[in-house]
């Protein structure tokens, strides 16, 4: 549905497009501009449409057929076009065959009239098989031609009916109702049948028991079948596929020593070109390495190179330049790498220098922060810093001191020292001695505060014994001599008990 809208949509555009067309001599310069504007909103509507109805196909280009025996007393063969000219890629056909023994089928080319092109493409050898009936099988061979244009069989498979009895069971499991009748002809006991004497309401009758009266009559009425009877239906027919060996021969093909020896040479050439490669690219870094050189040496690293130096290596530089050109044209790998390594060992220290003289003022500027910020925060009365022992402090102190002596001797060492000599304060020294300082100081300075002690309740005041008259003193006396002459009465009537208990002659 949506294809014959697509199809209907673009037809009445197209169609509007035409006539505009054709009314395009009469139209004037605006109604042209508006004509243009009117249906410039429906050129993406019309490219999407166009382009979902396009579908490309790519056919084959000559036509394809297989070629067989028939029999062995029939020596004419038998050919079948299989992927005719335009076949679209890729594609499967299946044949069938029936045959008794293994055969072979050919894969040819036809209606070719170019001589270059061979007759027979290839043949494929189908076997060996054995029919389990002895009559002839039947074979089903499936030919594929893939997206590449080659044709190959790509399997074939032995198709056997064998008969099959499949036993099926009348009754598949126990009537319930067998069940029921053996408890109905289970002898009751007394205290059952004594139980049938006595009568209860209507009502109250147990809805299990009048289900079990009503299983009992219809058990009457069916018959129970005691062994579960077996129906045998007519065989079915089953189809056994069997997979049948197929061996392929391409004419014109290489075989498999050539093959390897194809891959071994491959894999050779791969490797050449390899370290062709890697060999265009030392050549290219010496070459680099000249002009770069030659370009720095009067700019960038004058001043870090005296002027005898620089004579020499300008002297470098054109003599492996011009060997480059003459002698060194073609060499190999290791011939480039050894020129690189030598003119390094010219060029290297001056670009030392002034890699070293680039980064030092940032790692100087560093290292004196580093100093700074911890020997501050040591001598700070910040209460952040409280819970830090002065001992501790102190040794933080000491080694910023320590760092920033060293320093000063350093820098003052090497502001005395030119350009082109070698530095003695190097940056990695500087980056060195900052990340110890940083190690020794940074524990100490970002120790946590120690958490507080819990605070104990204090103690529960105990009330003042107040004072007594003498009258109040002897009350007491006389309300706690109370409880005691009652308990001793208790005391002398539980003995009392006891002993009448204990006399059996006096009861």
């Amino acid at each position: 549905m949506l294809h014959e809208i697509s199809v209907i949509l673009i037809s009445c555009v197209l169609g509007k497009l035409q006539f505009m067309l054709m009314l395009d001599s009469f139209l004037s310069d605006c109604l042209r501009e508006h004509v243009v504007l009117l249906f410039l909103p429906l050129y993406p509507l019309v490219l999407t449409l166009a382009l979902n109805l396009m579908q490309v196909n790519e056919g084959f280009p000559f036509s394809v057929a297989l070629s067989w025996k028939p029999d062995a007393q029939n020596n004419e063969s038998q050919q079948t076009v299989v992927f005719p000219k335009g076949n679209p890629m890729p594609s499967i056909k299946a044949l069938t065959f029936y045959r008794s023994s293994t055969f072979a089928v050919d894969v040819l080319n036809v209606d070719t009239d170019d001589l270059q092109i061979t007759h027979k493409i290839s043949t494929y050898t189908i076997g060996p098989f054995q029919s389990s009936k002895g009559e002839k099988a039947k074979l089903k061979v499936k030919v594929r031609l893939n997206i590449h244009g080659i044709v190959s069989l790509e399997s074939a498979t032995m198709l056997e009916e064998e008969e099959v009895e499949v036993p099926v069971s009348s009754t598949s499991e126990v009537p319930k109702d067998a069940t029921r009748m053996e408890t109905d002809d289970a002898p009751q006991d007394p205290a059952s049948s004594a139980g049938d004497h006595m009568q209860e309401p209507k009502g109250a009758a147990d809805p299990a028991e009048g289900a079990a009266e009503n299983g009992a009559q219809d058990s009457e009425e069916k018959t129970v079948p005691m062994d579960t009877d077996t129906k045998v239906e007519p065989s079915k027919k089953k189809v056994k596929k069997t997979n049948v060996p197929v061996a392929e021969l391409v004419y014109g093909a290489m075989g498999t020593v050539e093959l390897e020896k194809a891959v071994e040479k491959e894999y050779e050439m791969a490797l050449q070109d390899r370290v062709m490669e890697e060999t265009k690219d030392k050549k290219n870094s010496v070459e680099a390495y000249v002009y770069d050189m030659r370009n720095k040496i009067h700019e960038k690293y004058n001043d870090f190179v005296m002027s005898e130096d620089i004579e020499g290596l300008m002297a470098k530089l054109q003599e492996v330049e011009d060997w480059l050109y003459e002698d060194g044209e073609d060499e190999t790998k290791g011939v480039y790498v050894a020129k690189l390594e030598e003119l390094k060992k010219l060029g290297g220290p001056i670009e030392m220098r002034y890699k070293e003289w680039t980064e030092r003022g940032p790692a100087l500027e560093q290292l004196v922060y580093c100093i700074r910020s911890f020997r501050e925060a040591a001598l700070s009365a910040d209460q952040k810093f409280d819970h830090i022992d002065i001992s501790e402090k102190q040794k933080v102190v000491n080694e910023c001191s320590a760092a920033e002596t060293w320093l000063m001797e350093k820098k003052q060492q090497q502001d005395a020292l030119p350009k082109h000599a070698n530095p003695v304060l190097l940056v990695s020294d500087i980056k060195k001695k900052a990340e110890a300082l940083d190690r020794f100081c940074k524990p100490i300075m970002t120790k946590p505060r120690p958490a507080p002690k819990p605070q104990t309740p204090p103690p529960a005041e105990t009330p003042s014994p107040e004072a007594h008259t003498p009258e109040q003193q002897s009350n007491g006396a006389d309300e706690s001599a109370e409880p005691a002459s009652d308990g001793a009465q208790d005391e002398h009537a539980a003995e009392q008990m006891d002993t009448d208990k204990d006399d059996p002659s006096q009861a």
